[in-house]
């Protein structure tokens, strides 16, 4: 059992009844991710409420849930519930997701007028004028189309995948597979008679310039890339 003065209140609805269950924020959501398997280590009651503030029981929970065991009942709540954010918590999420939101938008989006990559602090300084609100409640891919949306009359941005035709020589083919990886993995490859790795690969045009420096520093310079197409959003 947790500390009660720190619960926070999880929430679900069956047919028009709302019931509550007192919590501890950030281990019912690593209970509901699968990082924690004892519901006991989240509750802050064995108890389980129609108004949680007001500390009302529940009734007719037999009806509604099949069963009258407190801790299956507390497992269906947070895993199919609502589960209420402390502000500590919320600000945390907000700041990660801020983050992953612009990285990924950085990496995978070029300027319009240039097509040369946009820097992260630039798409992060148009979210800020743009006066975005992170949703702390979606995830952080599922609200880059509305934000680029929103930022693009502030930045000419485009969406963009690059092709590119890699040839490594032999000398450092094995020490390159696992750095290329790390970019995406080739559509298609082969080993040529010298020993050297050719390959076909498509990457998001914002990280075409990491992908040529990294590979032109693992090989020494040596490193063979030809542009095959890109640019489509």
């Amino acid at each position: 059992m947790v500390d009660i003065d720190k619960a926070v209140v999880a929430s679900i609805k069956k047919e028009n009844r709302t019931f509550e269950i007192l919590v501890d924020c950030e281990k019912a959501i690593d209970f509901k991710k699968g990082k924690i398997q004892r519901i006991r280590d989240v509750l802050a009651i064995d108890s389980i409420f129609k108004d949680a503030k007001k500390g009302e029981l529940a009734s007719d929970i037999l009806e509604s849930f099949g069963t009258e065991d407190t801790e299956k009942i507390a497992e269906e709540i947070i895993r199919n519930g609502e589960i209420q954010l402390t502000a500590e918590y919320r600000k945390r999420i907000i700041e990660e997701k801020r983050k992953r939101i612009i990285s990924l938008i950085s990496r995978n989006s070029i300027d319009a007028r240039t097509n040369t990559p946009i820097p992260e602090k630039r798409i992060e300084l148009a979210i800020e004028q743009a006066k975005i609100k992170i949703n702390p409640n979606k995830t952080a891919e599922g609200q880059i189309d509305s934000i680029v949306a929103l930022i693009r009359p502030i930045i000419p941005i485009k969406i963009s995948n690059i092709e590119l035709d890699v040839v490594i020589p032999a000398t450092y083919s094995t020490k390159a597979y696992g750095a290329v990886s790390k970019f995406g993995k080739p559509k298609k490859d082969m080993w040529l008679n010298d020993g050297s790795w050719k390959f076909i690969i498509e990457i998001p045009a914002g990280i075409q310039i990491d992908f040529m420096e990294t590979m032109n520093r693992l090989t020494k310079g040596e490193v063979k890339i030809n542009i095959l197409g890109g640019g489509k959003e």
